[in-house]
């Protein structure tokens, strides 16, 4: 067993999640997206949607188009399923989700029961695909968002079971593909038990979160029941290759004691120190890497939650706002807009503790960074949560980029 420190592990978990050392930003964002395993998908678009900015905060100011045609590309590179919530996936992966597929099909429910139609539209795709919910009658039936029409619970029911694929978008909307036609052939042949499966993907949770812990293995892979008894054997029995570390400071393991194993961690990750230099940048709320609540609090102190769903009167730190990354600890939050070509600081906050004058320079960095990708040439902050740090703020900002 090897003991880490609070402050290794965090730097392990930089540089696994590609935060902390060039190598990490090789090979662009197909390999950003092997390295972090999924990239989480929201509809929610402030700078740029998550799953663009996920690539931004490793990789720096990519052109937004080479993002896209790396997630949503003809011969498909990647595909769209359920991980840690719906997710960008490698294609790679396909294999390995056929526990969850057959999981569905044996269910043939999730959120809505399936219709007769099902059968329709899957001969619909067959004869006219790649098709959208546009093409078989659209994804409503005029009331909430979650009020699915017939045809829109079939096709998204035949994507639980992988008899379609989505693995290219059109703007925002899915295009639905047979999974035979879309999906490599040596993929779709690869026949999985539910075992292995869950082995492979708890290796792929564990090099992606470099150390974790075992809730953090089953909130990347949202595995439950007798897919969390395969995580637990796979790991106890070495077959998913991860080793048992000692974290000072998490949270002891269940039946370990004081002194045993909190935690499992990548070998590779251990065989030398993380060094290089460490990017400024704000996170999505949904970046992998402060994705749970929990790992996020006690990797780097934060306690943050998503306010977009929180009446305006009761938010505390802004509709979207984004935790700030810089030297390797999160140095506070800024719930970003835009104007035309100004990039709006709604509500700027620092965390306690660390360089006050470091921090102050690190967030108008990042701020004028993430106004240059997405095309603005300007920045305005609006409120500062922080009164002893406002003017300082201010003063770098109007300063604008080194």
């Amino acid at each position: 067993m090897t003991d880490l420190t609070a402050d290794e592990a965090r730097r392990i978990i930089l540089r696994a999640q590609g935060f902390l050392g060039a190598t990490a930003r090789g090979g662009g964002v197909p390999a950003m997206l092997r390295r972090v395993g999924a990239v989480q998908l929201d509809t929610i678009s402030v700078l740029a949607r998550s799953h663009e900015l996920v690539a931004y905060a490793r990789l720096g100011p990519v052109g937004r188009s080479v993002v896209e045609r790396a997630y949503w590309d003809d011969p498909a590179r990647a595909f769209e399923y359920w991980c840690h919530a719906a997710c960008i996936l490698p294609i790679e992966q396909w294999p390995l989700y056929a526990f969850r597929r057959r999981a569905y099909r044996e269910r043939r429910f999730r959120w809505h029961e399936v219709p007769p139609v099902v059968d329709k539209v899957l001969e619909q795709v067959r004869s006219d695909g790649p098709i959208t919910t546009a093409d078989i009658g659209g994804a409503k039936n005029g009331g909430p968002w979650w009020d699915w029409s017939d045809t829109k619970i079939a096709i998204e029911f035949l994507l639980d079971i992988g008899e379609v694929v989505c693995t290219r978008r059109v703007g925002w909307r899915r295009v639905y593909e047979l999974a035979e036609r879309a999906v490599p052939a040596d993929l779709l042949a690869q026949d999985l038990s539910d075992d292995e499966c869950v082995t492979r993907l708890t290796t792929i949770a564990g090099r992606s979160l470099g150390v974790a812990t075992r809730a953090d293995l089953v909130d990347f892979t949202r595995v439950k029941g007798g897919h969390a008894a395969m995580l637990d054997e796979a790991l106890l029995s070495g077959a998913a290759g991860l080793v048992p570390v000692r974290v000072s400071g998490w949270p002891a393991r269940r039946g370990a004691g004081a002194d045993g194993p909190n935690a499992w961690a990548d070998p590779a990750a251990l065989e030398s120190e993380p060094r290089g230099r460490h990017r400024t940048t704000p996170l999505s709320p949904f970046d992998s890497l402060i994705w749970e609540r929990a790992r996020a609090e006690r990797v780097f102190g934060l306690n943050h939650r998503l306010e977009a769903y929180v009446p305006k009167d009761k938010r505390v730190h802004g509709y979207f706002a984004m935790p700030v990354l810089a030297g390797g600890r999160i140095i506070g939050r800024v719930d970003p807009a835009r104007e035309g070509a100004t990039l709006v600081a709604r509500q700027v906050g620092f965390e306690p503790g660390g360089g006050r004058a470091r921090a102050v320079e690190a967030m108008s960095d990042a701020l004028w960074e993430a106004a240059s990708w997405v095309g603005c040439t300007d920045v305005r902050v609006e409120r500062v949560g922080t009164p002893d740090l406002e003017a300082p703020l201010r003063a770098a900002v109007a300063r604008g980029p080194l």
